[in-house]
């Protein structure tokens, strides 16, 4: 006999673990496409030889960024077209099937090619990928608030948003360096460009996954009237500014950012040229995330206990007390060095686990917050704000580093043999990308998120909603 079906209040499925797995799903969908894009610098750099006319290329698509994010949240909010399951999970269908071929578009392997088709390919390569992944990414962001207005649901929602990030991560992070790198250290870049199209193909069927086993709950029909003014987007703009719950969670998702995709190149060349094996820079990398793995776990009840803000901020003063430890440095051959990078790297992990965690249900208070405080919810837009800075950190970020990589004597021609000299100061650099990481993180949140859990508790008794 089959097993009767739990119904809530409102008669919809009620909210368990069927919820969360789905909706880790999501991320590991977005993650199998998004992974790779740590790999680019090196991509670009040792494979194409493009160097510093990657970090220009890099901040041109930006521009591509700040048109597409909010341009595709406002066309999410203000569509009002009656779809059959729900216009969000829509949204993410149609770009989980782009994503297919997107992330591969970023790794064509033409090498020999002339510098301006290699800037071509880049952008274009760039655009389509970008384009298909906000289609899917902005619309999965702000599901969170729609699939529970519970605020432990929710913290178990980002949390295993996390666990999906994680395995989303694990692949690119672990196996890709045993196949992509050759004995020398060397980056085999047509071996790139096959791993994005199965990754692609993996993200498309994990999608699939969360969206057959996605339910909304919150209900956020809007009737239309002559009398209702029309969406605006500016306006939008403005709210979003002045939703301190929002810049703050946006400020510290921008830290975070910066230190995990701005410093990719950097710990890549690292384990090149300094500890000399890349390969086990994955291993290295798959060991630091073991906090977050143990934390994952307790984070429903910590948040309920302790509440988000809180938990967020006292991680970011973790990953300040590793960024300045990254600073030690023993370059000798005893291998010292490497063990106080990994116990730095689990100690900046922890800080980061437990921020990120809930960081996707503080955003998910923020877009209540937006609709307590001017009586208007858009979801897509707020999120796709969102994402538009943390995709500027994730651009602008790299960019930056790259320049001053070059600066302190990184030539990408070089590859795997980058000057003993040149070594050391990616190590440095490393130690205060991941200190500036985690100062923002503490700004954003300790500082300008003042969603504190008395502060939620008053929200969610004024918008009618559970705060247990």
């Amino acid at each position: 006999m089959a097993k009767e079906t739990k119904l809530d209040a409102n008669g919809k499925r009620a909210f368990g673990i069927r919820d969360s797995i789905a909706y880790a799903a999501g991320d590991l969908g977005c993650n199998m496409s998004f992974a790779l894009k740590g790999t680019m610098t090196i991509f670009w750099t040792q494979f194409m030889g493009m160097d510093l006319w990657y970090a220009l290329l890099l901040i041109i698509v930006q521009v591509w960024d700040a048109i597409n994010d909010p341009l595709i949240g406002s066309i999410v909010d203000a569509d009002k077209h009656k779809y059959k399951r729900n216009k969000f999970l829509t949204y993410i269908w149609a770009g989980s099937i782009g994503l297919i071929v997107g992330g591969a578009c970023c790794f064509l392997p033409f090498p020999s090619a002339p510098t301006w088709a290699k800037a071509i390919i880049f952008i274009a390569g760039y655009v389509v990928w970008d384009a298909f992944y906000t289609v899917a990414n902005v619309p999965y962001g702000s599901l969170l608030s729609l699939i529970s207005n519970d605020v432990k649901d929710r913290a178990s929602l980002s949390a295993w948003r996390s666990v999906g990030s994680i395995f989303g991560n694990m692949l690119p992070m672990v196996i890709l360096p045993f196949i992509i790198y050759d004995k020398d250290n060397n980056l085999i870049g047509e071996r790139v460009f096959i791993a994005a199209l199965i990754m692609g193909a993996l993200g498309f069927i994990c999608f699939q996954f969360m969206i057959r086993n996605t339910t909304i709950r919150v209900d956020t029909d809007v009737t239309l009237s002559e009398e209702q003014p029309k969406f605006n987007v500016f306006k939008a703009f403005v709210n979003f500014m002045k939703n301190r719950p929002a810049v703050g969670a946006t400020i510290a998702a921008m830290g975070m950012f910066i230190g995990m995709q701005g410093s990719t190149a950097a710990v890549t060349v690292i384990f090149q040229s300094y500890f000399k094996n890349v390969k086990i820079s994955g291993i290295v990398q798959l060991f630091a995330m073991i906090p977050i793995v143990l934390f994952t776990p307790l984070a429903r009840k910590m948040v309920a206990k302790y509440g988000k803000k809180e938990l967020a901020t006292f991680g970011s003063i973790c990953s300040m007390a590793a960024g300045l430890g990254l600073f030690i440095i023993i370059p000798d051959n005893t291998g010292l060095d490497l063990i106080i990078y990994i116990i730095c790297q689990l100690v900046y992990s922890l800080g980061l686990g437990i921020y990120s965690t809930v960081s996707w249900a503080m955003m998910g208070d923020a877009i209540d917050y937006n609709e307590w405080k001017t009586g208007t919810r858009e979801e897509g837009t707020v999120y796709s704000l969102h994402s538009f800075f943390r995709k500027l950190a994730q651009g602008v970020g790299p960019s930056l580093i790259l320049v001053i990589m070059v600066a302190f004597g990184y030539v990408g021609e070089n590859e795997g043999n980058q000057l003993w000299e040149v070594a050391v100061n990616m190590r440095y650099i490393v130690a205060a990308t991941f200190m500036f990481s985690a100062v923002l993180q503490f700004i954003g949140l300790g500082l300008v998120y003042n969603l504190d859990k008395k502060k939620l508790a008053e929200m969610n008794e004024a918008l009618g909603r559970s705060a247990e």
